[in-house]
Formats: structure tokens, C-alpha cells, sequence
């Protein structure tokens, strides 16, 4: 910035919002409809002494604009609003708060938690009827004018077809914090996050894409940081368009700029999960950082006739207003920012469904999913929801628009359940894979909408899912009362670690099974980074606040013999998803496509090779079944497919269904190690907990003996060639999973109020 400060602003321009440098000076805009007047306040490079304050000149269509000549890339600015402190009306000015500008792009500085953080004095008997005077900026961190020139020119986004994704979800923090290759300063970061270490790990595995969770600016809530804990997730956010300054080791946003080119390179794509529901000020006696001191009316939902306090669709205090136009232009900017300035390729919406909230409830054609389906850049990003939140109507599932992809959390609780040996879960596993056709099928959507997983961050890691049939989240301080309690989770045998043989070698089958479910199911699968490595929390399944060893990907583990098999297994299951396009098939199937005379498109039998009648599917003690898939091979040849899924305790025997090919073993998730192999035999003994893919290829004059039912037409064999709706099924045969999947604990009220 010039050395020499003008007595006042010039007027600027109301667009674009932000701070913009155009070569001789910084325009600043910022929108209140509700404020008499917005002051711009400048600090030294530190951000530790405020050097001027401007009143912003001129305000156009309820945008606050100036222009100031001589500020640069590197001037540290913030905001202070002047109106009325009405919070029983909605409004919460108080111009004795330092405010972050909504569109800052860069951040310098800490949140220091202190009651100058709040508008309201905080041990007051009128809590937030009371108004704090005291200065916030010693304790706010400040916006930094930013110079986003990157040069792109060179970069070649991957652009990965949805069918043949395969996503990674990921920590950029707990990556690499325990990589002693790297320097401690790059632990952690974005320079850490491209290691060729870590960049061979993925090649290893074969996945397409990394999903990183929230990488934008955000606040640790005041009641870790008093537990010496912090908000290790980040779904807190500060600020929306600039990257978290703890994951810069360089302080600079072009290490993020780098790291997605360099993941680029290596043909891997960077979505990244996104928190536009709420933000890190909570409800009303949350603290002021941005929002709610430039205008709380228009920023968030407020309770029609109560608008002291927020409509808490999120579970986390406060709910975005994106009715508000403005509000609306915010959150989409900054979505089009970070896919070109940052050139990253997705996005995952977390509770997508409080972005489709209208006054009238969700709503699949709100303003939200209609200004982001038509506009030209984030259309063609890979969208991700989701698709549920704690509000009125909050379970979505299936109801998203056409173009977005959606968790499905419904394929997670099957497979659980189905691996962990239920009683009537043949069904509904049944329509988990084969696209959830149930929930998707609709409006021309594809089967990739579903995107598929076992694991996420909220939840047991896979080993635990196999090694707690209880959650243990004591070291989070709340008394284990936070997290999920159902987790259809099993110890088979012993809570915990164990050196008993049987146990571990059941508990390694089952998890191996669960993932090449995933993989070999219609839809988008999703891994859990670590999961490969047999990485444990040790059964803490809400490790929202654990920035420390339990959550960081431990590469010691990754390195040894049981983290190498395991992560040789899930390599050796994605390669067959890639080799194999019947299991990325990108549209839904009916059983009424004949590939061979009497082979349709998909069939299922029970282990006998017998086509599974509608009896049996009903049958709560069913818990062994046969998938086969018929279709074209990547040469363009016929291949079919058979998936023997054994759920029991018992080894049982499986026979092929008609007609008798040459088959051979793809993969035994019981003999992960054995190659694959010519069966040489009529029948096939699978182990208990375990699944078997064979494959074979069709050739010469094969006699088709179909083993269909005497004298049966097309329509009847249709029948038995898709399983029933689950819904038409008794509720023992096949139990629906949770209405409202919870919301993992992200943000209260600081407790001194």
C-alpha cells in the first residue's frame, strides 16, 4: 500500500463484491441492506495495528462500495457496520466488532477466543438483549487483497466420466501429518497433500478422484479450544472464499493452486466437500465475526415472529438464507471461484438439502439448484450432496435434481447390515447393487447418482466397524452422548483389539467383503482414506474434534504387513471394477435385455443356481445369493459375471446357473492373495462372510441349457430376473435404515452464556 493514505475513498463501483485490485488500487464493496453506514479499516501487514479507517462513499442497490487508490495485493483490511442493535427485530449491528469480508480471499491472522468476540456482553442477565462495547480486532484475524492471477494455461483437468469414478475422501491435515519424509512445516498442508509418496500411494490404489473435507477458512469452537481439543473437520466455516490458513504452509493460496495442478498431473480430480448450510457464528449467542454484524436479517433464516433467534435447520445454530438474492450471488461466487481460480472439479454439498429450503420447505427446483444446474462453469463440475438435514422433511434421498450425485447412506446401512449377518436383508442389498434404482431412477437420472460407501469420516472407520459393536467417543468430553449410537457394527467376538486368531482373521474377511461390495455395485463407490491400511480410532465414530493421532492416517501402519495386504486387496478391487464395465454400467437394468439365449442383462440365484422366486426373497433367513451380469466386455466381446455374496456363518456351496461356461475366479475375498484361476469345477465352496466373482467368456458352439422353468415365458423369467421393491416387503424382511441420518455435533452456543 502507498505510504500515503487519502483523507477519504472515492466512490468505486457497487461490482464485483470483494476487495478488487486493478493495478492502481483496491476496490472494496460489501452488501448490508440493513446498515446506515459500513467503515473500511486498514491494518499493518501484521493485522496487529489498525493504521486508518474510510467510510465506504457510496451505496448502490444495497451494496457498499470505495475505491481506494494505491492499495495493493498484501493490504490487511476489515469491516465495521453501523445500524441498529435491535436483536428482537433481527438486526445485530454493533460497530465495535471487526468483521471478515464475506468475499475475503485471504486471511492473516488467528481467531483468539475472547468475550469481545460477542456483540452481546456475555455474562449479562439480558444474554444477548445486551450490547459489548469493547473492541474485537485484537482477537479477529483480517482480509488480505489478493492478486488470484494463476497461470491454468498448461493444466489438463482430468475429467474423469462419471461412470468410471472411484473417490478417495480425504483429510488435507491428517494426510500427512505423521509423514517423516516431508518437513514439519509441511505436515499437514497443501505442500504435504502432493508428496510423490503420497501421489504413489494413490496411483496404487487406482483411485480417480480425492475429496477433500473443508478446506475453507473456519473457527475452532470456543468449547474444544477450552477442552484442548479443536474443530479437526472444519465444518465451521469463516470464510468462503479463502483457503484455511493452516493448511498453507507457504501462507500463501497458490500452494492450494499448486497441489490441485500437481494432483492434475497424476490424473486425479479435486472435489471438494463444501459448508454453505451455516456458518461458524451459531445461533443467537454465537460470537460476531462477519454475517451477523454486516446484516444478520438478510444473512440467515430467522423464526418468523421470534426473529431473535435463528431457524436451526443444521443442527448447528443458524441456517444460511439463500432466498435472499444476495446471499444466493454469495455462496454461488464463491462456488465459481474455487472452480476457476482453483480449477477444482467438484463439489460436495454437506446437508445439501438446507441449500434447497424455500419458505415453504425443500424444494428440488429452489434457487439454489437452479442457478447452479444452468450456469455454465459449475454444471459441468461433479456435484455431490448430502441429501439430508434435521429440518421438517429432511430425509431427501433420491429427491435432488438431475445432474447432482447423492450420498447414499442407505447402501452403507445394507451392506452393514447384510455383512453383519440380519436377518432379511437380501433385498435391499439387492437394489443397493444394482444403482438404487428405487430412490434414482427417475427424471433420466443415471446410476452414478448414487454414490456408494461403507465408511466416511462420520462413523467407524472399517476396522472399527468390525472390531466395536459399541461407539467410544469418551475423549471428545461429552460424555460418549455424541455420534451415532446404531452403526450395524459387529465385534465378532472381542470389543476392541484382540490377538485372537479367529476373530481377527473373521473381522479381515468381512471387511473385505464390504469393500468389493462397493466396488462391484452400480453407482459412484466412495473410500475412506486409511481404510486400506486397517487405519482404527479406536471406536470413537464422531472424531469431529480430534485433530491428533487418532484421526491422522497413520503411514507406519499403511507400511506394515497387514496394511500392505489390505491395500494390495482394495488395488486388486478397483482394477477389477476398472477391467470390467459391466460394474461401472451406466444405466439402469431391467432383466429384460437377452445378451445370450437365456442370459439376460442381470439375474439372481440362490446359491444352487436356481432363480430366486419371490418366496425366497422374502425369506427373513435368506443370507446367501448369486448376481449375475451379462453384457459387453472392454473389447467389445460378451462376458458374464457371477457375484457370490455369502453373509452366513457357514461355508456353504454355490453352483453357477445354467448355461455351463469356463469360469474363472476373479476374486475370493476369503484367499485375497490367490490369483485368478481357471474354477475347474461344477461348484464352488464359499467360505462363511465372504464374496466370490467369477468371470467368463462366452465362445464357440456352448450349449446354452438355461435351467429355466419349464414352459416359462419371458415375463415370468423377468420376474425372477429383479429382486422386489424392499418397500413392498414385511418389515422384518427388509428394515428401512434411519428416517434422518443424525448431524454429527459441529458447533454450540459458547457455554459461558
Amino acid at each position: 500500500m502507498s505510504n500515503i493514505l487519502p483523507d477519504r475513498l472515492q466512490p468505486g463501483a457497487p461490482y464485483p463484491l470483494g476487495a478488487t485490485w486493478d493495478g492502481l488500487g483496491t476496490n472494496f464493496a460489501v452488501f448490508s441492506a440493513n446498515a446506515w453506514r459500513i467503515e473500511l479499516c486498514l491494518f499493518d501487514p501484521t493485522g496487529r495495528k489498525e493504521i486508518s479507517r474510510y467510510t465506504l462513499p457510496e451505496c448502490t442497490d444495497e451494496v457498499w462500495h470505495g475505491y481506494l487508490p494505491g492499495a495493493h495485493p498484501g493490504t490487511v483490511y476489515g469491516f465495521r457496520a453501523h445500524g441498529p442493535y435491535q436483536p428482537q427485530h433481527g438486526h445485530r449491528f454493533n460497530p465495535h466488532k471487526l468483521l471478515l469480508d464475506p468475499y475475503a480471499r485471504r486471511l492473516v491472522g488467528q481467531f483468539r477466543w475472547s468475550d469481545a468476540l460477542f456483540s452481546y456482553r456475555v455474562h449479562s442477565n439480558r444474554l444477548d438483549l445486551s450490547i459489548d462495547r469493547r473492541d474485537s480486532a485484537p482477537a479477529m484475524p483480517k482480509c488480505v487483497v489478493e492478486d488470484s492471477t494463476f497461470d491454468w494455461s498448461h493444466d489438463v483437468r482430468p475429467n474423469v466420466p462419471w461412470g468410471s469414478s472411484v473417490i478417495l475422501e480425504t483429510h488435507v491435515r491428517g494426510l500427512t501429518m505423521q509423514r517423516e519424509d516431508l518437513r514439519p512445516h509441511e505436515r499437514g498442508t497443501f505442500a504435504g497433500l502432493t508428496a510423490p509418496g503420497v501421489i504413489e500411494h494413490l496411483h496404487k490404489l487406482g483411485v480417480t478422484a480425492v475429496e477433500l473435507l473443508p478446506v475453507h477458512a473456519f473457527l475452532h469452537d470456543r468449547f474444544l479450544v477450552a477442552r484442548g481439543l479443536h474443530n479437526y473437520w472444519g465444518y465451521n466455516t469463516a470464510a468462503f472464499f479463502a483457503p484455511e490458513p493452516a493448511y498453507l504452509s507457504t501462507h500463501h493460496p497458490d500452494e492450494m493452486r499448486i497441489a490441485i495442478r500437481q494432483l492434475h498431473a497424476a490424473g486425479i480430480e479435486v472435489i471438494l466437500d463444501v459448508v454453505y448450510n451455516h456458518t461458524c457464528e451459531g445461533n443467537e449467542l454465537g460470537p460476531t465475526v462477519c454475517w451477523r454484524g454486516l446484516d444478520n436479517a438478510s444473512y440467515y433464516r430467522l423464526i418468523p415472529g421470534d426473529e431473535r433467534h435463528h431457524i436451526n435447520d443444521t443442527g448447528c445454530g443458524n441456517t444460511l438464507n439463500l432466498s435472499h438474492p444476495r446471499v444466493l450471488q454469495m455462496v454461488i461466487d464463491s462456488l465459481r471461484y474455487w472452480a476457476t481460480s482453483y480449477n477444482v472439479d467438484g463439489f460436495r454439498f454437506d446437508l445439501g438439502v438446507t441449500l434447497g429450503r424455500e419458505a415453504t420447505g425443500f424444494d428440488p427446483g429452489s434457487g439454489f439448484f437452479d442457478v447452479l444446474r444452468q450456469d455454465p462453469v459449475l454444471s459441468r463440475c461433479k456435484l455431490i450432496s448430502e441429501p439430508w438435514d434435521i429440518g421438517p422433511g429432511g430425509y431427501q434421498l433420491g429427491n435432488l435434481p438431475p445432474g447432482f450425485a447423492e450420498w447414499n447412506d442407505r447402501f452403507r446401512d445394507s451392506v452393514r447390515r447384510y455383512w453383519r449377518g440380519d436377518p432379511g436383508q437380501r433385498p435391499d442389498l439387492a437394489a443397493r447393487l444394482t444403482g438404487s434404482a428405487d430412490f434414482f431412477n427417475r427424471r433420466f437420472r443415471k446410476p452414478w447418482s448414487s454414490v456408494n460407501f461403507v465408511t466416511s469420516h462420520d462413523g467407524f472407520t472399517l476396522a472399527d466397524l468390525v472390531s466395536y459393536t459399541h461407539k467410544h467417543n469418551e475423549a471428545n468430553g461429552e460424555g460418549n452422548n455424541d455420534g451415532h449410537n446404531e452403526n450395524w457394527s459387529a465385534n465378532w467376538g472381542a470389543e476392541g483389539p484382540t490377538d485372537d486368531p479367529a476373530v481377527r482373521e473373521t473381522r479381515e474377511r468381512v471387511s473385505r467383503s464390504m469393500l468389493a461390495t462397493l466396488l462391484i455395485a452400480l453407482g459412484t463407490p466412495m473410500l475412506l482414506l486409511g481404510d486400506e491400511a486397517c487405519r482404527t480410532q479406536q471406536g470413537n465414530n464422531n472424531a469431529y474434534c480430534q485433530d491428533n493421532a487418532l484421526s491422522w492416517y497413520d503411514w507406519s501402519l499403511a507400511a506394515s504387513d497387514e496394511g500392505r495386504k489390505m491395500t494390495a486387496f482394495v488395488a486388486r478391487a478397483i482394477a477389477l471394477r476398472k477391467d470390467h464395465p459391466l460394474l461401472r454400467e451406466t444405466r439402469f437394468l431391467f432383466g429384460d435385455r437377452e445378451v445370450l439365449p437365456g442370459v439376460y442383462d442381470i439375474g439372481w440365484f440362490d446359491e444352487r443356481g436356481d432363480p430366486l422366486s419371490i418366496e425366497a426373497w422374502q425369506d427373513p433367513e435368506g443370507r446367501a445369493f448369486t448376481l449375475r451380469r451379462a453384457g459387453a466386455a472392454l473389447d467389445g466381446e460378451t462376458e458374464v459375471l457371477l457375484m457370490m455374496l455369502n453373509a452366513s456363518g457357514d461355508a456353504l456351496t454355490f453352483t453357477p446357473p445354467p448355461p455351463h461356461l469356463e469360469w474363472h475366479v476373479l476374486m475370493d475375498t476369503a484367499e485375497p492373495e490367490a490369483p485368478t484361476r481357471p474354477l475347474g469345477a461344477t461348484e464352488l465352496k464359499v467360505a462363511a462372510h465372504t464374496m466370490v466373482v467369477l468371470g467368463a467368456r462366452p465362445s464357440g458352439e456352448a450349449d446354452w441349457q438355461t435351467g429355466w422353468m419349464p414352459g416359462a415365458q419371458h415375463g415370468e423369467r423377468l420376474l425372477t430376473a429383479l429382486p422386489p421393491d424392499p418397500g413392498t416387503l414385511s418389515p422384518d424382511a427388509a428394515a428401512d435404515g434411519p428416517e434422518a441420518p443424525p448431524v454429527s455435533h459441529r458447533n454450540e452456543p459458547p457455554h459461558e452464556a
